[in-house]
């Protein structure tokens, strides 16, 4: 047992697809430990925030201000709130209305606006446009509202008494505040989603549930096929032909068909995150009992199966110890490959919105779904969708090479 490890440990495919898996399933151990936030917990009044640090306007004014001459900060915020996509957008518009192109120079920042608030016209009917493309502009002038302005901000409350406004305090354009001394900051790696989630807690608490799913659903298909595929291959006529009648049955219908009516005739309030998995574990065990069998079939002639009926041995003894062991590699591997399979299954089910219910725990496959149903990919909301698709591409890619490194070091045609 000690050696075979070893040689195990010493495939480089192993070792690098083990080492990924493992590194996954910490950060899925420990990331809970420090930060128990509720994975489902809506902590942004709105949809798709950007990844970022996120620090209360509220607090920042209170905080000690500290007044910095920077030569490029006006240079940034005119760039944060005037891309050029929004130049261009603007020279469109202003070429739409006459103005002829050799008078715009969208490098100049300056100019720009000022052409632009001498003509801009909200209500001018400009022909081809569309409505979606006219809010666009309303949304694009509301934004460039005194942005080349250099003069200090007022901060006012309400009078108690009198209940006008009175300024209390005021804030120039070289102030500053430390991060480190406004109280309530958060950081946000991956932004939040279209319900205001924090994804990077979604998704750890997903990869987490899929894993789980995956698991259950590849020990459910391991066993069913190991055990049908012992008898049969052991016992061999009737029992084997009835067997491998039901396989042949379950092999011309497409698994994942299959799947898709069962999911679907449970119903959405009885798919929880195990129920799931029990239905993709009974539907994925074909392949399995047939390349067991095979196995098996090639076994129960060998000398030592035959010594072993000579000694008046059970059939069960027989079969699990004198053939078990001789595939137990090959079952480890087949486990593998039925989890990652699983947690693909589960991705499929939930993209189709027949994954588990949406009011419990994530998965990954609801995340993609969510993603999906609220348009992040056209909208360019990349951290909504993409650390899903990476997290699924790492988890089977991992699985993957430990197949691969184990059926190198078992399958002497393979070892170089």
């Amino acid at each position: 047992m000690r050696h075979t490890i070893r040689q195990v440990f010493q495939s480089g495919k192993f070792v690098v697809g083990f080492a990924i898996f493992i590194v996954i399933l910490l950060i899925v151990i420990i990331y809970p430990l420090i930060i128990p936030d509720p994975p489902l917990a809506i902590i942004g009044q709105g949809t798709f925030f950007e990844p970022g640090i996120y620090v209360n306007v509220y607090d920042s004014m209170v905080a000690p201000k500290y007044t910095l001459n920077l030569d490029n900060a006006a240079t940034k915020r005119i760039a944060s709130r005037l891309k050029d996509e929004d130049r261009l957008a603007m020279k469109e518009w202003l070429m739409a209305i006459g103005i002829a192109e050799a008078e715009i120079d969208i490098e100049n920042t300056e100019q720009l606006l000022t052409l632009w608030e001498t003509h801009y016209d909200p209500q001018a009917k400009i022909s081809g446009m569309t409505n979606a493309r006219r809010n666009y502009y309303i949304r694009l002038n509301d934004s460039l509202e005194g942005l080349l302005s250099t003069e200090r901000a007022i901060i006012a409350a309400e009078n108690a008494e009198t209940g006008d406004l009175e300024e209390i305090d005021s804030v120039t354009q070289s102030e500053y505040v430390n991060i480190n001394q406004v109280a309530n900051v958060r950081f946000l790696p991956l932004g939040t989603d279209n319900f205001g989630r924090d994804v990077l807690t979604e998704l750890i608490t997903a990869t987490r549930v899929s894993l789980k799913i995956g698991f259950v659903a590849g020990t459910i298909a391991t066993l069913i096929g190991l055990t049908l595929g012992l008898v049969a291959g052991y016992i061999g006529g009737m029992v084997d032909d009835v067997i491998m009648f039901v396989t042949n049955l379950f092999t011309v219908i497409p698994s994942f068909v299959l799947l898709i009516l069962i999911s679907f005739s449970i119903g959405q309030e009885q798919r929880g995150a195990v129920t799931v998995a029990v239905v993709i574990g009974f539907t994925s065990w074909v392949w399995t009992a047939r390349a067991v069998r095979a196995q098996v079939v090639s076994l129960r002639h060998r000398d030592h199966v035959n010594l072993s009926k000579l000694s008046g041995h059970s059939i069960a003894y027989i079969i699990f110890a004198d053939i078990l062991p001789y595939i137990a590699s090959y079952v480890v591997m087949a486990m593998i490959l039925q989890i990652s399979s699983g947690i693909l299954s589960e991705a499929g089910l939930s993209i189709l919105g027949l994954g588990p219910r949406t009011t419990e725990v994530p998965t990954l496959g609801l995340m993609m779904n969510w993603a999906m149903i609220y348009q992040a990919h056209v909208l360019g909301k990349w951290w909504a969708y993409l650390p899903v698709l990476i997290t699924i591409a790492l988890i089977t890619f991992s699985m993957n090479l430990m197949n691969t490194g184990l059926d190198q070091v078992f399958n002497p045609a393979l070892r170089e």
